[in-house]
């Protein structure tokens, strides 16, 4: 016999590995579920924080969180609670199942459960079920192979990705989002306890619904780390004063449309980082509901505000108020084609100082004229005979930009919108004098990005809401530039807004449909568009009476006081009227070669093609401008001459057709053809 015990021993050594290596084989052979979860696609700012959130395909909440951003107070309490002995067990703790079984078999029902993190980890990645023998050994065996295929960090992560927290919440970033309104880093201890105490039972304990259950479940937690010295009495005591939440937080949805924006530019990814500043972003959004509190719900808003020294949006509202999917507050009016009315103008006049054919000190003549059948009209239909060019530019008068925009040639404001990253759209395809009053398609991001490379010297600089800056063309000279923001900041504010010297424009489309405002200091540029969305009249609305006002408040959400507009290049001349070289004193077009001086004399009455019925009479002429004496001829015979005044009575004429003509003491003249009855 004792030489059997040898033998027998060999046998259950052999055995006993044969086991272990056939275990060990068994759990190798596991098929793990799919470890790689499916977490929403969320948009952040330039600070990580979050702007957007999106629900995965399911419609569940489930947002990418990991260990390093959870509070460590929350970890250490969920550990105690649900796993003590985690970091020591393979996937399977046995005490905990001897515990489990004991209390069981004593009560005659389950009182506490034996599975480990690693089990329920592995229950919530197959949602499988936990009330069967064999679901309960198809957990235990994928968390061993969990525990030995990715190690226990990855297995925490996991916990901390699907727990679930009722309803459609699952992760506890977004438990803590949901609850408290708040990243998960810094937690209290009472909600620590209630994220704690809600995966065991997510539905029953849901504090929106069951707030009792939810404070009772809290409690317990509370108390058993107290007696595991994870807490301390006190701090028990205070958490247990704090309310439960009793209803959900919305999630959050700034910049909802600049987010779907970028999101559709790249869909695969689950994190789109951009450039926006969650602050602002949220006082202006504030900001636009507040400016059209009182007015038509059919009424819209946008405000886009960049740097534009790098080009980056730093705010961005498409409406009113954003609704997913319905109403006009979906459009996102940053990116809608609209008439920007007299917006383009300090492009023109820009463009006029590079090419020569004016300086801000330059008199250009406001009078009535005409282009065929186009007769550009004033505003206010009065007309301001000479002027600056300056003046021209701060009244926004419609003729003068008209005349520089003939010299200029509407292809080349076209080219230079492109070269500034604009992207016209032009009805009809051809471009007409009428694009300089706003006869031509832009976006507010357009507006916005001409106006961000007026402000850095001419340069365009490309907006951009991700990625880095693009370098642009050179849409101006640098002095042309700066004495179009030098003109602008001379404009005065609206009533109630600061006097800061902010260089800005306002425009109005034709009928009232549009009202702009769009301004810039020493770095950054902000635009707002007002108007409904439909493309239907505003009556009564102006770019300076609407959206000016709110450009100025817009400034002062973004930053206390102004950065200052740079000083002029060394090249810029600054000088008046008069020391001007003689061909920029007056503004003078492309034909005024051909055209007859102001002040030459005219043949004011009778006018040119008159039938006039002389009855027996003499022929009276009345005479304007010109320089006297004067020398008068009736069918090229002089009838008077060295007359003076500038009224004459040549006596009988007679009948048929009569050529009159006035020849001045410089030689200029003037003539009329006449039908005498």
């Amino acid at each position: 016999m004792k030489r059997l015990w040898p033998v027998l021993l060999v046998a259950l050594l052999l055995g006993g590995a044969a086991l272990r290596d056939g275990f060990d084989r068994w759990v190798d052979r596991t098929e793990l579920p799919p470890l790689i979860v499916d977490t929403s696609a969320e948009a952040r700012d330039r600070n990580g924080v979050l702007l957007r959130a999106y629900t995965v395909a399911d419609g569940l909440w489930r947002l990418l969180v990991a260990r390093d951003g959870v509070d460590d107070g929350y970890i250490a309490m969920l550990l105690a609670y649900e796993d003590k002995r985690f970091w020591r067990h393979h996937g399977i703790d046995p005490w905990a199942l001897v515990r489990a079984g004991g209390q069981a078999l004593w009560n005659g029902r389950i009182v506490s459960g034996g599975s480990t993190l690693t089990m329920q980890v592995a229950r919530l990645l197959e949602d499988g079920s936990t009330g069967s023998w064999a679901g309960k050994l198809r957990q235990m065996r994928v968390a061993l192979a969990l525990e030995r295929r990715v190690g226990k960090d990855a297995i925490l992560d996991l916990y901390l990705q699907l727990a679930p927290f009722g309803g459609n919440i699952e992760g506890v970033r977004a438990a803590s989002l949901s609850y408290f309104g708040k990243e998960p880093g810094r937690l209290t201890p009472a909600e620590a306890a209630l994220l704690v105490a809600l995966p065991q039972s997510p539905e029953a304990r849901r504090p929106d619904r069951h707030p009792q259950a939810a404070e009772a479940a809290r409690g317990r937690v509370l108390a058993r780390m107290q007696e595991a010295g994870v807490l301390r009495a006190g701090d028990v005591a205070a958490a247990a004063y704090d309310p439960v939440p009793r209803t959900r937080r919305a999630f959050p949805a700034l910049a909802a449309h600049a987010a779907d924006h970028a999101r559709s530019l790249q869909p695969d990814r689950g994190r789109i980082d951009l450039t926006l500043e969650a602050g602002l972003q949220a006082g202006l959004e504030e900001l636009a509901e507040l400016s059209l509190h009182g007015k038509s719900e059919r009424l819209s808003i946008a405000i886009l505000v960049a740097d534009h020294r790098s080009g980056e949006v730093l705010a961005s509202v498409g409406s009113r108020r954003f609704a997913q999917g319905r109403g006009q507050g979906f459009v996102d009016m940053t990116h809608a084609l609209r008439s920007p009315g007299s917006t383009l103008k300090p492009l023109v006049y820009a463009m006029g100082f590079d090419q020569g054919l004016i300086h801000p000190e330059t008199l250009i003549n406001d009078r009535p004229v005409a282009f065929g059948a186009y007769a550009p009209r004033n505003f206010d239909g009065r007309f301001r005979g000479q002027i600056k060019v300056s003046t021209a530019l701060r009244e926004s008068l419609n003729i003068p930009v008209v005349l520089l925009t003939e010299e200029i040639g509407p292809g080349r404001l076209m080219a230079a919108l492109r070269r500034s990253g604009v992207a016209p759209v032009i009805p009809g395809g051809k471009p007409g004098l009428a694009v300089a009053l706003g006869g031509v398609g832009i976006t507010l991001r357009d507006l916005v990005q001409l106006y961000a490379g007026l402000a850095n010297g001419g340069q365009a600089v490309r907006l951009h809401m991700t990625g880095g800056a693009e370098p642009g063309e050179r849409i101006v000279s640098r002095s042309a530039a700066w004495q179009v923001g030098h003109i602008l900041s001379g404009l005065v504010p609206p009533d109630g807004a600061p006097r800061n010297d902010l260089a800005y424009k306002t425009g109005t489309s034709y009928g009232h449909r549009d009202a702009w405002a769009v301004g810039f200091d020493g770095s950054h540029v902000i635009g707002v568009w007002i108007g409904r969305p439909d493309g239907t009249p505003v009556p009564g609305a102006f770019g300076g009476d609407l959206a000016a006002p709110v450009l100025f408040k817009a400034f002062q959400r973004l930053k206390p006081e102004l950065d200052p507009l740079p000083p002029p290049p060394p090249e810029t001349l600054i000088v008046s009227t008069a020391e001007l070289p003689q061909p920029l004193q007056r503004f003078r077009g492309r034909h005024a070669v051909f055209e007859p001086e102001p002040d030459t004399p005219k043949l004011a009455f009778p006018p040119n093609g008159a039938r006039l019925s002389l009855d027996g009479g003499g022929l009276v002429l009345k005479l304007r401008d010109g320089v006297p004496p004067f020398t008068i001829l009736a069918n090229g015979e002089p009838v008077l001459t060295g007359y003076h005044r500038r009224q004459a009575d040549l006596g009988p004429v007679g009948k048929g057709f009569v050529s009159l003509s006035v020849i001045d003491a410089k030689g200029r003249s003037d003539r009329v053809d006449l039908q005498l009855e």
